[in-house]
C-alpha cells in the first residue's frame, strides 16, 4: 500500500521530487509546513473512510517529537496501515 506517497505527491505535485519512503515530512528538512501536514492528514482521513476505517492522526504519540509518525513517509504509512489493519 502506498497511500501516503500517493496523497503526498498529489499535494506537492512536481514541486518536490523525487519523493520516497525516506522523504522527511516535517522539520528542518521536511517537505511540508504545518498547513501542508494538516491537508495531508485530511486527505488520509478521506482515504481511510473510503477503505473502511477511521484514521486517527491526533493521538499523543503522533504529537511526540521522538516517536512521531510524521517523521517520514514510511513512518506515516506504517501507522496508516497499522490503524487500517486494527479496525478490520
Amino acid at each position: 500500500m502506498a497511500e501516503v506517497l500517493e496523497e503526498l505527491q498529489g499535494l506537492v505535485g512536481e514541486a518536490v521530487a523525487p519523493l520516497s519512503p525516506e522523504t522527511v515530512l516535517i522539520g528542518d528538512r521536511g517537505v511540508l509546513d504545518s498547513m501542508g501536514l494538516v491537508e495531508l492528514c485530511l486527505r488520509l482521513e478521506d482515504r481511510a473512510a473510503d477503505i473502511g476505517f477511521s484514521f486517527d492522526w491526533t493521538s499523543d504519540s503522533a504529537m511526540s517529537q521522538t516517536r512521531s509518525m510524521f517523521s517520514s513517509v514510511a513512518s506515516l504509512q506504517e501507522e496508516f496501515s497499522r490503524q487500517g489493519a486494527q479496525e478490520k
